[in-house]
């Protein structure tokens, strides 16, 4: 197999899939990012999820978590960034 150096890798393609999405990268970070696409299902399931996470998510609102549900996730979350040696 003939690799690319301009390939992107799906560790890039994960890395770059937020500005993907919110359509700030470059045209030529774009065409790599869709040019990976063509040829790697795992990624093109990767986005599809992504796309349906931030759909879901949209629809939520901070009152529409139960107290419980958002104590929990605050939790999770503080405990996440302390272990990650992030301020908290």
């Amino acid at each position: 197999m003939i690799v690319n150096p301009d390939d992107l890798s799906c560790q890039e393609l994960v890395e770059l899939v937020t500005e993907y999405l919110e359509g700030t990268l470059s045209s030529p970070e774009r065409a790599r990012f869709e040019m990976h696409l063509c040829y790697c299902e795992p990624c093109r399931v990767y986005l599809r999820q992504m796309r349906e996470t931030l759909r879901l998510a949209g629809r939520l609102s901070e009152e529409a978590v139960p107290s419980a549900g958002r104590e929990a996730l605050l939790r999770a979350f503080r405990g996440w960034k302390r272990s990650s040696g992030g301020p908290g």
